[in-house]
């Protein structure tokens, strides 16, 4: 019987696969937790399998644990690194073996070699770039050294024909003496510049290095031959006096006199003629200026420059040499002397320049000092990219401008480059991001702008005529616009066009809306000035057009200055009109009556009592004050003036008495008289006391009840039985009358006629600034009994007891004289439980350890009903307390309680 074959399937062969690749792995599949996974995949690692195998562990264990399937996926991205960075290697290795063959390598080249290796991300640290780069630096390090050698030998040939120069001063032995060294050295420096041209790295020198050279072998060469020439025709001279004198003066002078030949006096000078001032000023003005100029250019390290500026001055001298001072003739000549030197040795000034730079930027850094058992840290930017790359910027100009004027200096260049390329590396971070976000800012723009053309398109009217709503919207989108990041002003160029055309879009239904409103408000405006021209004011009229105007704002908003200047406009006429109003009102208020001149002379006597702080100044001022609010003052007033003018109507009635004896009847001046006397018996109005303060009391404070009393009970519906007014539902006709009048309750006072508003704030605040002062004394003089009283318990000394005025209403003569007694003997007793009965009575917090015994007091006072409460006893408490000793903590509790049944 044949056997049966299963099918073959994808997720058979997936199977298959699994358990093959669990087997390679070592269990990596079959582990049962990721740790384990992770682990036997580090181990299956460790024997390097091959790439495809790698690949395929990872394509099945990605879907199954992405943890251990790290390991893998970062071992082939390290893989492809390596690759990639091989074919870079291999690149760039080639591109510097051609350098190392060529025959002239230029420095630069080299250095940028490096430099752009390091940008392509090739790994120079490996093999074999390694190699390449030493031998590279090797070559560079070779042709700058050869380069500082021939500087070093262009000084020394400047040095011997320096010393042959001095030896032409001397005696003509003293130069034969030296000719023997002179001999040797000069052959030496011949030597040492021929091994400078025989070395191999001599073609890959600067261009400028060979003439430097060879001028000054040329120049050595013909200065050694001249002063061999010449010390040998001064010994001929010397041994043969017909022999010919050689062409160094002091030699020549020096066989003469050997000879006893006289000397030859120097020629005097010829004077120079007589030239017009002007000319001379001109010529003078324009030498000046032309060594000005070589003098600013040889400060500066210009070579090139200084060059130029020194054939301005030569021709300068050509032309005016003759008509300049001596003086300036000389500073000429020493600043063209100083520019030629600079013209040789220029790099000497341009290395100092760049050394500068150099320094700049290798400062870009902060590099942190070493800490001993620590890992040094990396150097850390001093500038953001921004500010970086400004400075890159800066110091690469100043680079370049150093180099125009001066020789190139390829160990500071590669010095330099080096610290302005890891400078460059938070700069380029700095770029990317900032692309980034360009990129991210572009995006939410566009995004914006069709989020506006579909809301737009959505929203034609306001819904709910909500146009506030719909202009909040619209200004949403344009502060979304303003908030949505930094672009480069060519794509913001781009994507404002577009911006505007949808916002105006959006805007165009408002705007519409908003120029009917302008029409209407103008409409309002105009109505507005025929209100405030009419001669008559229309309340009415001007609160109607303001809920119109105030409705018409609320509905359409406008822009907020050109809506201020449309509410300015149709203000303005309605207040002109009401200022017109006030201005009336005001003219008509300005005359102050007699009574609102006493209440503010007497409000501004009660502030001075309130200045002083005497209670008894400010109570009498109060009083004042409120007798002229009664008008009181002008009756006393009224009543003085009457008694004056009583003597003058007395005369009167003596009059008719001699006119009744002559025969005439007068009945008058007898009916005045006795006016006159029953207005001088008549007793001046008494002010009326102030009223009390209505004070709420518990039971039945009705008139006519006693207010000790509880009020009755109400009825069903709150009517109150058996007493006035029982009535149902309360009805208290007998006492208010039919329609609420208040029956047999008298006439309200006659306070007189309203205070003006000036008047009426005076007496306000000054009596307001009157009861703040007098409780603030009060609160002082509490405070000073209650310190009094405290001080007079510690001391034992009854005389320090306050007065009964000082301790207040609250402490009666009796309990004054309890305390005072308490005070006169020696501390006795325990008072522990009359200052639990104090605080009781004051309502004031015990100490923690004394709880348990103020609530076993309170359980003992509630069984005694028919016991006087502490509230009742607290002074003869607190006398039991001044019997006893002082203590700290007792003195506390007793100030504290006494603090308040004190202001009772």
């Amino acid at each position: 019987m044949a056997q049966e074959v299963s099918p073959v399937t994808p997720a058979t062969l997936k199977t298959n696969d699994t358990r093959a690749l669990d087997a390679l792995t070592g269990g990596a599949f079959s582990a049962p937790t990721s740790g384990e996974r992770t682990a036997r995949v580090r181990e299956w690692l460790a024997a390097n399998p091959s790439v495809e195998q790698m690949q395929e562990v990872f394509r099945e264990l990605s879907a199954r644990d992405k943890g251990a399937a790290r390991l893998l996926r970062e071992k082939l991205d390290e893989i492809k690194r390596n690759r990639g960075q091989e074919v870079i290697a291999a690149e760039w290795a080639e591109k510097a073996t051609a350098l190392l063959a060529l025959p002239k390598l230029n420095i630069a080249d080299a250095m940028a070699w490096q430099r752009d290796a390091a940008k392509a991300g090739a790994p120079l640290s490996r093999e074999p770039l390694a190699s390449v780069k030493t031998q590279l630096a090797e070559r560079v390090r070779g042709i700058e050294d050869l380069q500082h050698r021939v500087q070093v030998q262009r000084e020394a040939a400047v040095l011997l024909a320096q010393r042959i120069e001095v030896l032409s001063t001397k005696s003509w032995q003293d130069a034969q003496a030296a000719l023997d060294a002179l001999g040797k050295d000069v052959p030496d420096w011949q030597g040492q510049a021929e091994a400078l041209l025989a070395d191999p790295n001599w073609p890959s020198v600067d261009g400028r290095f060979p003439p430097l050279l060879e001028s000054s072998r040329t120049q050595l060469q013909v200065v050694w031959e001249s002063f061999r020439s010449a010390v040998a025709q001064a010994r001929a001279a010397a041994e043969d006096p017909a022999a010919a004198l050689p062409p160094v003066p002091v030699w020549a002078d020096e066989l003469r006199a050997a000879r006893g030949v006289p000397v030859e006096a120097a020629p005097a000078k010829a004077a120079k003629p007589k030239v017009d001032p002007e000319v001379r000023e001109r010529a003078s003005h324009a030498v000046r200026d032309a060594l000005a100029k070589l003098e600013q250019e040889v400060a500066q390290g210009h070579g090139k420059a200084s060059a130029g500026a020194a054939n301005a001055l030569r021709n300068a001298l050509k032309e005016h040499g003759k008509l300049v001072d001596d003086k300036l003739e000389n500073q000429a000549h020493a600043a063209l002397a100083a520019a030629g030197e600079l013209e040789g040795w220029q790099r000497w000034r341009a290395d100092q320049l760049r050394q500068e730079l150099v320094t700049k930027a290798e400062a870009l850094f902060e590099h942190p000092a070493p800490v001993e058992g620590q890992e040094p840290q990396p150097p850390k930017p001093r500038y953001g990219g921004r500010k970086m790359q400004e400075q890159l910027r800066a110091l690469r100009e100043q680079w370049k401008q150093t180099d125009q004027g001066g020789a190139p200096n390829h160990a500071l260049w590669k010095r330099f480059d080096e610290a302005c390329n890891e400078a460059y590396k938070v700069v380029e971070a700095w770029l990317d991001k900032v692309k980034a976000e360009a990129a991210e800012h572009k995006a939410q723009r566009l995004a914006l702008i069709d989020e506006v053309r579909v809301w737009a398109a959505a929203n034609a009217t306001a819904k709910d005529d909500d146009w506030k709503g719909f202009a909040r919207v619209l200004h949403q989108f344009e502060s979304r616009w303003r908030d949505a990041g930094h672009l480069s002003e060519k794509t913001f160029a781009e994507l404002q066009p577009r911006w505007k055309e949808a916002i105006a879009a959006a805007w165009d239904p408002l705007e519409a809306v908003q120029k009917q409103s302008l029409e209407r408000r103008h409409a309002m405006i105009e109505e507005a000035k025929v209100l405030g021209a009419a001669p008559q004011m229309r309340i009415d009229a001007v609160k109607s057009l303001q809920q119109r105007w105030q409705g018409e704002a609320q509905a359409i908003p406008l822009d907020r200055k050109h809506e201020q200047k449309l509410w300015d406009a149709f203000r303005k006429p309605i207040d002109e009109a009401f200022n017109r109003k006030s201005e009336e009102r005001e003219k008509a208020a300005a005359a102050l009556s007699e009574r609102d001149r006493a209440v503010l002379e007497a409000s501004k006597a009660l502030e001075a009592a309130n200045a002083t702080g005497d209670a008894p100044k400010i109570k009498a001022a109060m009083t004042a004050l409120e007798a002229a609010l009664r008008g009181q003052a002008q009756a006393q007033a009224a009543a003085a003036a009457a008694q004056e003018a009583a003597p003058a109507e007395s005369a009167a009635p003596a009059g008719t008495a001699e006119a009744a004896a002559e025969g005439t009847e007068t009945t008058e001046p007898a009916e005045a008289t006795e006016a006159t006397e029953a207005a001088a018996a008549e007793p001046a109005p008494t002010p009326k006391p102030t009223p009390k303060p209505v004070i709420a009391m518990r039971g039945d404070d009705r008139p006519g009840m006693k207010k000790t009393e509880p009020a009755p009970a109400r009825g069903k519906f709150g009517d109150r039985k058996g007493g006035p007014g029982g009535g149902k539902f309360g009805d208290r006709r007998d006492e208010r009358g039919r329609f609420g009048d208040r029956g047999d309750r008298g006439e309200r006072e006659d306070r007189g006629p309203r205070l003006g508003d000036v008047a009426f704030r005076a007496q306000r605040d000054a009596l307001d600034h009157a009861q703040a002062a007098l409780k603030k004394l009060a609160a002082q003089a509490h405070g000073e009994a209650l310190t009094q009283l405290i001080t007079a318990w510690e001391q034992r000394n009854p005389e320090q007891v306050p007065s009964a005025h000082d301790l207040g209403k609250s402490v009666g003569p009796a309990g004054r004289a309890a305390w005072v007694k308490s005070l006169q003997g020696a501390p006795a007793g325990d008072a522990s439980e009359a200052l639990l009965r104090l605080e009781i009575a004051a309502e004031t917090p015990t100490p923690a350890e004394q709880l348990e015994a103020r609530r076993a007091l309170q359980l003992k006072l509630l069984t005694r009903r028919n016991d006087p409460s502490p509230a009742q006893t607290w002074a003869d408490d607190a006398a039991q307390v001044f019997a006893s000793g002082h203590e700290g903590s007792k003195s506390r509790r007793l100030q504290a309680a006494l603090k308040v049944l004190l202001r009772r």
